[in-house]
């Protein structure tokens, strides 16, 4: 007998959640829709969504329309019909997916969205709170430019595509700001539609325009390399904002001066973020569409006074 008060040794318990958690994951399909693959932003996503994932038994398939619109609308279309777990889209305006976004969820199918919005709302959006956004970087435009402060009050705007939520929604914000700040005279403010070429041309033009001018907002860091290629010819002292993923090219780019600030909207966490409600979604099973759910990405306006090399994160090699 064992002496009073002795207990045998604990052979440990299962613990109870263990298998509905990774049973509900076993077999499931994400399908994937960036704007296009090959650059930071979409393939860092793909990237996140794979680690957090597939070890758990979902597979995740990437559908790359390579910047068409049109290609992007049928790979929908046919994913509608094939029945994916999940889509997750970056949509390349806030019109072209909208009906197509409310179809899948009413096929059932869960719907998230990352960084640029449709003007149809689905389960999740995961992304940067893009009027937010803009009213900081016009509060920047203020600090850094305003007569007051000794700037010249000139600024420029190159924005990305006219239509995308990136656009549309950060100059909402910039607006709001800019409005209750005359003194800043906003003397351009063009689309460069993602293009670093377009984006060197523009900036070429209005600085020759403006000598004078103190800074200029790009919606893109990859797009404001032409940009920053631009101010560097014409031998002025603009500052130049711009804003991405937080990627490693923008933190080297800081540090050798192409790049002034950049306000990131880091990758791997929006990528987390979307793993995490894409698990919930799946072990919930509620009906696609009766939930809306948006996780805004933190900001941080980055530069050289409070750059770490934990700052950026960097894509892995292709093998």
């Amino acid at each position: 007998a064992l002496p009073a008060g002795a207990a045998p040794a604990q052979e440990g318990i299962d613990d109870p959640t263990r298998a509905p958690y990774y049973d509900s994951f076993k077999g499931k399909r994400v399908a994937y829709v960036p704007v296009a693959m090959g650059f930071d932003l979409a393939e860092g996503w793909a990237m996140g969504l794979k680690e957090a994932l597939e070890p758990l038994g979902v597979t995740i398939d990437t559908r790359d329309p390579n910047w068409s619109t049109d290609t992007g609308a049928q790979a929908i279309t046919s994913l509608i019909a094939e029945k994916p777990d999940v889509i997750v889209v970056h949509n390349p305006d806030v019109q072209s997916y909208a009906r197509l976004l409310k179809k899948a969820e009413e096929a059932g199918i869960y719907v998230v969205q990352v960084n640029m919005r449709s003007s149809y709302s689905t389960d999740v959006f995961v992304g940067a709170d893009y009027v937010g956004m803009g009213e900081q970087i016009g509060q920047r435009m203020v600090d850094k430019c305003s007569p007051a402060n000794g700037g010249s009050g000139k600024v420029a705007i190159t924005q990305g595509v006219l239509t995308a939520a990136a656009s549309i929604y950060q100059m909402q914000g910039i607006n709001n700001v800019l409005s209750k700040n005359p003194d800043i005279q906003l003397v351009s403010n063009q689309a460069a539609d993602w293009d670093a070429t377009k984006a060197k041309n523009i900036a070429a033009t209005v600085i020759q325009q403006h000598p004078d001018l103190c800074m200029i907002v790009g919606f893109w860091d990859v797009m404001d390399v032409g940009t920053a290629a631009a101010i560097k010819e014409s031998g002025k002292n603009v500052y130049l904002l711009t804003q991405g993923g937080g990627n490693r090219m923008v933190c080297d780019g800081i540090a050798n001066g192409t790049y002034s600030e950049s306000v990131v909207y880091f990758v791997p966490g929006q990528s987390r973020d979307m793993a995490t409600m894409i698990k919930h979604l799946l072990q919930h099973k509620q009906a696609p569409g009766t939930t809306k759910t948006t996780l805004f990405t933190p900001l941080i306006f980055l530069s050289k006074e409070n750059m770490t090399p934990a700052s950026c994160w960097d894509l892995p090699a292709k093998s």
